[in-house]
C-alpha cells in the first residue's frame, strides 16, 4: 500500500506500449462493487478469492502491467502463476512513506480502524518476505516521485527484462 503500484504501473505499461490493469479495479468492474463493499459483505477471506480468480484470469493473458493489490501473494497459487507468468516487480516503501502517502486515504478496508501505522507495520512483516520470495527485481519507490521511478525502473526493466524473441516484450506483473 502507498508504494506507487498503480501511479507507476500505468506508467510503464504506456512506456512500453502495453495494458494496465489493476486488479482492485478488475474486480471493481467485474462485481459492480467497491472493494470496501466486498470487504464489508464478503469479508477479507470473500475478497482474496475474488483476487486470486482475477489475478489468474489476467496471467493468461499476454502484454499487461498489473498492479496487484498487496494481499495478491497471501496466496500461494496466486505467488506461483505471478513466478511462472509474470516479471515480477516489487515495489518497495518505507513504513513513515506510507503513513504519509495513505494519509487522506480512506478507501482501504485494512487501515480503516485507528492504528494504521501498527496495521502496516503488521501488513508489512507478514508480506515482505513473500513478494521478496517471488520478485524478480525489488526497487524503492521510498524517495521517488512517479515519473522519477518510472523512468529509473523503465531503465532497469529494459536490462532485466525477459524478452520474447518476436514479439518484443513479454508480460510483466509489478507488485
Amino acid at each position: 500500500m502507498g508504494a506507487g503500484k498503480s501511479s507507476i504501473g500505468k506508467r510503464l505499461s504506456s512506456r512500453f506500449g502495453l495494458a494496465f490493469v489493476d486488479v482492485d479495479r478488475e474486480i471493481e468492474a467485474r462485481t459492480g462493487a467497491t472493494v470496501p463493499t466486498i470487504f464489508e459483505c464478503e469479508g477479507e477471506t470473500g475478497f482474496r478469492a475474488r483476487e486470486s480468480a482475477t489475478l489468474a484470469n489476467l496471467l493468461q493473458r499476454e502484454g499487461l502491467v498489473i498492479a496487484t493489490g498487496g494481499g495478491a501473494v497471501l496466496d500461494a497459487d496466486s505467488r506461483q502463476r505471478m513466478r511462472a507468468r509474470g516479471f515480477v516487480v516489487y515495489l518497495q516503501v518505507s513504513l513513515q512513506r506510507q503513513i504519509e502517502r495513505l494519509a487522506r486515504d480512506r478507501s482501504r478496508p485494512l487501515i480503516a480502524g485507528s492504528d494504521r501505522e501498527q496495521v502496516l507495520q503488521r501488513l508489512s512483516a507478514l508480506r515482505a518476505p513473500l513478494y521478496a520470495e517471488v520478485a524478480d527485481l525489488c526497487f524503492d519507490t521510498d524517495l521517488r516521485f512517479p515519473p522519477q521511478a518510472t523512468a529509473q525502473l523503465a531503465r532497469l526493466l529494459q536490462a532485466q527484462w525477459n524478452r520474447i524473441p518476436q514479439s518484443g516484450i513479454q508480460e510483466t506483473t509489478t507488485a
